[in-house]
């Protein structure tokens, strides 16, 4: 049961990976390379069920937690290939709507690599989780990065 407070918050992470933008791009848009990644502390062996990567395709993911399984329902608004993507989702935890968000991804050249951009605004539904949500993205990303070192250039 939630008291009815909406908690709006947003924040933004900057990173640089020794990859080319086709590489990180590809780390989110191809389903087989994003499962081997993705995922943060609160939530275990967490499964893509489903990703079109295109504009109106959808993403669902889920994976068990300390609180109940976290779902993901998430909807592509707009992606220029290797430049930028933005999508709407909604988390649930423990079979409850936890928050829903916008959020873009903006993939720079930057040298030899690239520098990555993440804003995620949005609304959580009854208590602030805008904490540990920057921190699971941030997790998340740094997930992102280990792989694509320790898969040099296979992407």
């Amino acid at each position: 049961m939630t008291d009815g407070r909406l908690v709006f918050g947003a924040f933004t992470i900057e990173r640089r990976y020794d990859a080319r933008p086709e590489r990180v791009f590809s780390a989110f848009a191809d389903c087989e390379i994003k499962q081997r990644w993705m995922g943060c502390e609160h939530v275990a062996s967490p499964v893509i069920e489903q990703l079109d990567f295109r504009i109106g395709g959808r993403e669902v993911s889920r994976g068990g937690g300390e609180d109940g399984e976290h779902l993901f329902e998430g909807t592509y608004l707009d992606i220029v290939e290797n430049d930028r993507f933005v999508f709407a989702f909604v988390m649930t935890v423990g079979g409850r709507k936890l928050s829903a968000s916008i959020a873009s991804v903006e993939i720079l050249a930057d040298g030899n690599g690239s520098r990555l951009i993440f804003n995620e605004q949005g609304v959580c539904f009854g208590q602030d989780g805008w904490v540990e949500r920057e921190e699971g993205t941030a997790v998340g990303l740094q997930q992102m990065a280990d792989w694509l070192v320790a898969n040099g250039e296979t992407v």
